[in-house]
Formats: structure tokens, sequence, C-alpha cells
């Protein structure tokens, strides 16, 4: 039975839980360390995009100075991790901005940025599994296996027989296996899951130091010259303006971090365990992207990578070492693989909690009575997001930008402000320096980059807003916890 939140005696939809720092004694197993949250936060940040964002903003933006584009980018991120690290550190709880926003900002707001979560989680999960399919198949394909052409696409893709005929795919298989073997490692338990995490965090950090040492020697200085090449006349274009161009393209290449807070109720000491988790992961992450960066643009020159699907593969070229195509693949796939692992927990936590609170109904909140796990959660998105996976074009919503994460990054840093007022003698294991500084900076570095964002992707969230308020007012808020209570 979930524990009945204390409230505040505001029956609207501003009602808001107060800080809450146990959990039920029957609720998630409390089992992870700082190290097996900074790999969580690896597992969901390094993804494929080192690979191929890199060369885009390189060619487009920035050329060598790409590098200063990853640091500008981790200082935008940067703000929300710290804010993020404050909340983690006071209210150790399941369900990451969700719950920060229920207890600092009200109900309303924290069902809209849970409800949003919900579609950024499965939209990114189901786009990664149609790419890690499109990966895992090449890499098949070099060892001399093939799959059948209408199972790997879905009913709305046209796929090439071996006899040249064109027909519509059936289902995207690999995908939705691999959808249903992390969910089902996830019900296994989370202590399972994070070691699984971690050795696929290791392999896939080995080989991006691998690829760096081997191709150190073989950079080519002149590549360097000009570091910053001058603006074209165009804003965005190389120069300064490129730079900042870049870092907004680069921007979503550490998204994922703020995954790791959904975690906080199966941290073994979460007020302590948490800002490490989170911002040692993005202080890793940071170091990995600025070195890669550094030689890629060191081995081949930037004008070179225009129109270039694939500038890693480039750049080893330039190297006699064949080898690393292959070790770059299996990075790949391994950084998939562990980002479908924290973008499926997340999304289970977030539904989690949003069920312990009367929003959803109740059997979500269940665990599992061996493994401690929301399994009913894990099951429901096995299914949602593997469908999903097998039978809709999904890797067309890949382009689409991770605003609901911004939105996250907003409500998180306006938090900080709010609970600071409303709430000044919590204790605080980690807190912010420099008053509200850091967590305005955050608040206007997201709003501008969501501003920047293409009108079909505010399209997509304001519908999946409407179609939320729907499900809230019509169940969610008579059946609240707190509306009971008041």
């Amino acid at each position: 039975m979930a524990q009945q939140p204390m409230t505040t005696p505001t029956p609207s939809l501003l009602r808001r839980k107060r800080i809450e720092t146990s959990t039920d004694s029957h609720g998630l197993r409390r089992v992870l360390g700082p190290g097996s949250l900074i790999a969580l936060g690896i597992g969901a940040t390094i993804g494929a995009g080192l690979f191929s964002l890199t060369g885009i903003a390189a060619s487009e933006n920035a050329g060598p100075a790409v590098v200063l584009s990853y640091v500008v980018a981790v200082i935008a991120c940067g703000f929300a991790g710290l804010c993020y690290s404050e909340l983690a550190s006071m209210i150790p709880v399941a369900g990451s901005a969700y719950t920060y926003a229920y207890i600092a900002l009200g109900e309303i707001v924290a069902w809209t940025i849970g409800w949003d979560l919900v579609l950024e989680y499965a939209v990114g999960a189901a786009a990664v599994s149609v790419s890690w399919s499109r990966y895992v198949t090449s890499l098949l394909a070099g060892w001399g296996i093939s799959l059948p052409p209408r199972l790997l696409a879905s009913p709305f893709e046209t796929v090439t027989l071996p006899d040249g005929s064109h027909v519509a795919g059936i289902m995207n298989l690999p995908a939705a296996f691999i959808i249903c073997a992390v969910s089902i490692l996830l019900i296994r338990g989370i202590s399972e899951s994070a070691k699984v995490n971690s050795v696929i965090v290791m392999v896939k950090l080995a080989i991006i130091v691998t690829v760096i040492a081997f191709g150190i020697p073989y950079i080519k200085t002149a590549n360097y010259v000009p570091f910053i090449p001058p603006n074209t006349g165009e804003f965005g274009h190389f120069g300064l303006s490129g730079i900042m161009r870049a870092a907004g393209t680069i921007f979503f290449a550490y998204v994922g971090f703020d995954a790791v807070s959904t975690a906080a109720q199966e941290a073994r000491n979460p007020s302590r365990d948490m800002p490490i988790g989170i911002l040692g992961s993005l202080l890793i992450c940071t170091l990995a992207y600025v070195s890669f960066s550094f030689v890629l643009t060191g081995l081949v020159n930037y004008k070179d990578m225009l129109g270039d699907a694939a500038p890693v593969a480039t750049a080893i070229d330039q190297t006699p070492f064949g080898w690393l195509k292959l070790a770059v693949k299996i990075g790949i796939i391994c950084g998939f693989t562990s980002v479908l692992l924290v973008l499926l927990m997340g999304q289970s936590r977030v539904f989690y909690a949003m069920s312990r609170d009367g929003l959803l109904p109740r059997m979500f909140s269940q665990v599992h009575p061996t493994w401690r796990t929301p399994w009913y959660s894990n099951l429901l998105f096995m299914v949602v997001t593997g469908s999903l996976s097998a039978f809709l074009p999904i890797d067309q919503l890949a382009h689409m930008t991770s605003i609901g994460t911004l939105l996250a990054f907003v409500i998180v840093c306006a938090g900080v402000m709010f609970l600071r007022r409303s709430a000044p003698d919590t204790e605080r294991r980690f807190r912010v320096p420099g008053g509200a500084v850091i967590p305005v900076l955050g608040i206007l570095s997201c709003l501008t980059v969501m501003g920047s964002l293409d009108r079909l992707t505010w399209v997509r969230l304001v519908v999946w807003l409407i179609v939320g308020m729907a499900i809230y007012f019509g169940y969610s808020k008579r059946n609240s916890l707190l509306a009971r209570d008041a």
C-alpha cells in the first residue's frame, strides 16, 4: 500500500506535497551506490550521437572549434545538473522532475511534466531501438548473417527483396526484441540491471578511449588551422556564432543524465550519492566528447566531413587500423543498449511515482514481491514501446529534439528557487552555489534552446499535453491522494 503523502491545505490544481525523506519499507530496493549511478548517467548520455553529431556540427557550423561547442553545451547542462543535484539530495524519492514539481510547484505542473516525460522516454526508446536494429543488422551482415528484410521494417516502410522487388515491411523484429529483452532485465531487478549497464558502459568507454589513443599519432595539425574558421556572413556558419549554433546542435548529446534522478529511491544513500551520480556522469561524458571531437577533427579536415554519413569511419581510414571500424560499430551498439536500459527504467519509475500519488491506477505502483521492481509499469511500457518500435517508422521521430527534457530542466531550476523560499530550513546535503544565479541561467539557457526548435516538435508536444489534460481532469484530479485528503 502506498504511503499517504502529507499535504498542504490547498484544495486546488496547485496543491502540493510536503517533502518526504522516508519511503515505504515495502517499496523499491535501495542497492545503487555512486558508481552505479554514474554508470547509469553515462549509459543514458553517451549514445551514437557522439559518433554522428560531432561530424555534423564540425562540418556545418564550428570546424575544429566544435571542441569549444561541447564545452559551451555542457555549461548549459551543468546549470540543470546542479539544480537536479540539490533537489535529489533533499527529495530522495522516485520520479525525478515530476516529484520535484509536485513538491515545489503543485499538482497540475507535476502532472504536466510527468505526462510529458512519459512521451519523451517512449519516443526516445522506440527511436533508439530502431537504430539499434539497423546497426545490429549491419554487424550481422558483415559476418555473413542475413535476416529477412520484411522483418527489419515497419508496415509503413518499403524494403527491397533479394529479387529486386519492392514490398512493405511486416515488423521491425530486432527493435521489438531489444525492447522486450531490456524490459525483462529491468523486471528481474535493479541490481542486475545496473550490473549489466556497468559492463556495457565499460565496453563503450574502452572503445572510445581506444579510438582516441590509436588516432592521436595520426593527427594532422594542419587540420586545426584555422581553429575557428571565419564566419561566412551567415549566422551560425562558423565564427563565434557557429560555435554557439553547434553547441545547440550537440546540446542533446548530453541529454540523459537527468534519468539518474529517477533512481533516487533505489540509491543506498541518495542525499550523498545522487549529486555524485549526476555531476560525475556529466564530467566523464564531457571529457569523452571533447577528447573524441579533438581527435576526429585532427584526423579529417572539417570541410571533408560535409555530407559524410560516417565521418568516424573516414577518420579511421587515416590510420592503418581497419579493425577500429568494427570496434566503433560495437561501441555504438553498446551505446544504444545502455541508453535503452536507462530510458525504460526512468519511464517506469516516473509512472510508478505518479501511480503512488493516485494520478494513475494503483496497479502501476505495485512492486514485485521478490524482485522489488514496478513490474506492471515495466510490462506496460514493454508492450507500448515494443509496439511502436515494431510497427511504426519511428526512426523519423529520432530527429524530434527532446523538448520535454528541456521543459523538465526549466521546472527543476524553478523548483530550486521556489523551495529555497518555501522550505529554507530543509536539510540540503548539496546546495547550488551562487544563490539564484545558476537556476536563472539554467532557465534562460533551456528556454533559448526550446525557442529554436522546429514547429512540428511544438505541435507534437501540445497535442500530447492536450491528451494528458483530458486524462487528468477525467481521472487523476479526483483520484489524487491529495484530493482525497482535501
